[in-house]
């Protein structure tokens, strides 16, 4: 996935129309390669999100909201001494290529008037922000480029700002179609996307296999076209440069789970049959929600890298133990010989000598047939028989330890499966916190010591409203599940869960004690989508009246039993779910 010039002329367009004329109010930065505008207008104000990261790099509008660390980092100091109050005055790209510049009337410290550029810099591992003065000089950047980093283009406070080295490719805003598509068949020995990539300014690896999937049907050299789908070349240039500031509509493809994969400028056929798409009104909408399952998965990540190992170590080590404990009660199961070995030597004690390294005696349990015992010779026949009674005392002991132990991981095993489950829907540091907390409390997960841990402030359980108005609230992990089920749910409220498989307790208030059957519907969809088995169909959700459930003495967190209950089956849908949530 890139964001190509071709798509970022469509967000230029949209910045026009909503970003000019407004005053930057507040400047955050939520992450290191993040800042986070917020743009104030006669009716209000919307938050500008600019991404520097190497794997995301971007500018638009979004709709979510990020979480900002304590202490805000030098670079965020400097844009907000510089830019709170400035005015947006014009967004400029330069041709198609992948450079943004915000045209800023700002004032000094001193009350004087000036003139600021801000230039977002979309280019992969060498996407950048910079802070640029009225006399064309850097100011701060996000990222420092000096000599030792790049012999070529340094971009460091007090030096002259430069633009990025040209590659000379056709400008379809400024070019014709039939002066581009020339060029295109000037490079006879190569394939038609890799000629339309190194022709055709502004476009990425993505949008070059569409030119040629809409010419060829797949991907042919220059030099086998045939007339026809030179005529399709032309035709698709003339399009795309029709479509230039004039089309603001963009596209999203799915994969075969329904999560995003790419984005473009313009609708993909190549894909069809394969994956799905969805056709976005507008750039900035498109990438929020792009990049909103994707950033969520990376900080998730950086941030819950230590519990996710923790989680899985505990997994393995508990896997294991179980492994040896299982083969150690199968071998218990053998016991009763021993018992048996005990009795017959005991009853042959008359005819058996010390220093026999068998004894052979008649079994009184299998009509009188000898049966041939190893022994000790060095033990006499009445020690070797206390010995075999001590061994069938052992191993009766040892199944009773451990089937109490086995039954203890496997309960550790659930539990475990709880938190990962909970872990991975985690999206913010208060979810995190109250993950490693309850690790924490359960022996799990070492205390941190030295400085006193800041107090978290609990979130509230997930909010959503049915269709027709039911009030639904979700659990976010196993204790939030505690309070939501046994202490705060009405008795008369209904509670589901998925059946065998972990996930939130979801809980559909009702008046009166009843609810409609669409609320009971959508409340089971939740209860899905917010479980392990998320990205399945036909899924079995139990629901029972609240006053069913009963906490086991000494249980682990979210673990609730019940004894009546009915069951749906039914498929998660996202975007459903995620319109519910209030």
């Amino acid at each position: 996935m890139a964001l190509d010039g071709y798509f970022l002329s469509k967000l230029k367009d949209e910045l026009l129309i909503r970003a000019v004329g407004t005053k930057i109010d507040k400047v955050q930065q939520p992450s290191k390669d993040e800042i986070l505008l917020t743009l104030r207008h006669r009716t209000g104000s919307e938050k500008l999100l600019i991404c520097v990261r190497a794997d995301a790099p971007r500018v638009h509008f979004t709709a979510q909201s990020a979480q900002n660390p304590t202490q805000p980092p030098m670079f965020c100091m400097l844009l907000r001494k510089y830019l709170t109050g400035a005015k947006i005055t014009d967004v400029r790209q330069i041709g198609l290529d992948r450079l943004l510049f915000f045209d800023l009337d700002a004032t000094t410290e001193i009350g004087d008037k000036t003139t600021l550029q801000l230039c977002v810099e979309t280019m992969g591992t060498y996407s950048n922000l910079i802070l640029i003065a009225a006399d064309g000089k850097i100011i701060d950047a996000a990222k420092r480029i000096d000599f030792a980093a790049s012999s070529v283009r340094q971009i460091l406070p007090g030096l002259p700002y430069e633009l990025p080295q040209q590659q000379g490719k056709l400008n379809l805003e400024t070019e014709t179609a039939d002066a581009v598509a020339q060029a295109i068949f000037a490079k006879g020995n190569k394939l038609l996307s890799s000629a339309a990539l190194q022709t055709v300014q502004g476009i990425s690896p993505l949008i070059a296999r569409e030119i040629a999937y809409r010419c060829t049907g797949s991907d042919e050299t220059v030099a086998a076209l045939t007339d026809a789908q030179r005529g399709n070349l032309l035709a698709v240039l003339q399009q795309m440069k029709q479509a230039l500031h004039r089309d603001p509509a963009c596209y999203m493809v799915l994969d075969d789970t329904g999560a995003p994969k790419e984005i473009a400028s313009m609708h993909i056929y190549q894909y069809d049959g394969v994956f799905k798409g969805k056709d976005y009104a507008g750039a900035s909408a498109l990438l929020d929600d792009f990049y909103r399952e994707r950033d969520r998965a990376t900080r998730l990540s950086q941030r819950g890298h230590e519990l996710f190992k923790t989680l899985h170590t505990l997994t393995e080590r508990t896997s294991r133990r179980l492994t040896v404990q299982k083969e150690e009660l199968r071998k218990s199961a053998d016991r009763d010989k021993y018992k048996l070995w005990g009795e017959l030597i005991t009853a042959n004690l008359h005819t058996l000598q010390k220093g026999s390294s068998t004894y052979t005696v008649e079994n009184y349990y299998d009509n009188m047939a000898p049966l041939t015992i190893r022994v000790d010779p060095a033990l006499d026949p009445l020690q070797n028989a206390n010995r075999f009674y001590k061994e069938y005392r052992k191993a009766k002991t040892a199944e009773e330890v451990l089937t109490e132990r086995i039954a203890r991981g496997e309960t550790e095993l659930q539990y475990f499966d709880t938190v990962l489950d909970a872990l991975s829907r985690a999206d913010t540091e208060q979810e995190l916190f109250a993950i490693r907390l309850e690790l924490s409390e359960g022996g799990y997960l070492r205390k941190k010591s030295g400085k006193k841990q800041p107090r978290q402030k609990p979130l509230p359980p997930i909010e959503c409203r049915s269709g027709d108005g039911y009030r639904i609230l979700v659990g976010r992990n196993n204790a939030q599940n505690d309070l939501l089920s046994l202490k705060t749910a009405n008795k008369r409220d209904w509670w589901f869960h998925t059946q065998q498989s972990p996930g939130s307790h979801v809980i559909l208030e009702t008046v009166d004690g009843e609810a409609s059957d669409q609320a009971m519907e959508e409340a089971a969809m939740l209860a899905a989508y917010y479980s392990k088995a998320k990205d399945s169909s036909l899924v079995p959700v139990d629901y029972t009246r609240v006053k069913q459930l009963k906490k086991p003495v000494g249980a682990k967190p979210g673990k609730v039993i019940y004894h009546e209950y009915y069951t749906m089956i039914v498929t998660p849908d996202k975007e459903k779910c995620e319109a519910m949530r209030v």
